[in-house]
């Protein structure tokens, strides 16, 4: 069985990057990967001023608009570099936040599918041909979250 995710409200909502799961990457707490995500583009850019305005922006969606304006240009590297700041990204979501790791984990081998109508990148689009990149790297998570020793998660749950 296929497990569709989209909205962050709907089933499976956690595994979207607006959910309201907060990280801590290099120093600095994103309210959502949706914002850490959106002020890596301009990391080293002329439009690197956006970053902290992107970083305070009240909503994931908010963030997500700021970092899609057209005027702004992303770092030139960006082509390579998105996939990977986007897999630490959600790695450090599922890694600090027990309640969405264990959804994540109960999934099994299911695959999982971004099940976004008009992105074919992280997505599967309208018509189910996307790359679906943001369900490839849940279930490359899902995997290394697997891989963590007995005793890192027994020392985890006596804490």
């Amino acid at each position: 069985m296929t497990i569709y995710f989209y909205k962050a409200w709907q089933p499976y909502g956690c595994f979207s990057n607006f959910s309201l799961h907060g990280i801590e990457l290099n120093g600095t707490y994103w309210s959502t990967v949706e914002h850490y995500y959106q002020a890596q583009k301009f990391v080293g850019t002329k439009d690197a001023a956006i970053i902290p305005v992107i970083h305070s922006a009240e909503t994931a969606e908010q963030a997500a608009a700021l970092g899609r304006c057209p005027s702004r240009k992303v770092r030139p590297d960006w082509g390579v570099v998105k996939t990977n700041l986007m897999a630490t990204a959600v790695l450090e979501k599922f890694h600090t936040h027990r309640e969405i790791r264990n959804i994540l984990l109960g999934t099994g081998d299911e695959l999982l599918v971004e099940n976004s109508p008009t992105d074919y990148f992280w997505g599967c689009g309208a018509n189910q041909s996307g790359q679906n990149y943001l369900g490839r790297i849940l279930m490359n998570v899902r995997s290394e979250l697997r891989q963590i020793p007995i005793l890192e998660v027994l020392a985890e749950f006596n804490s």
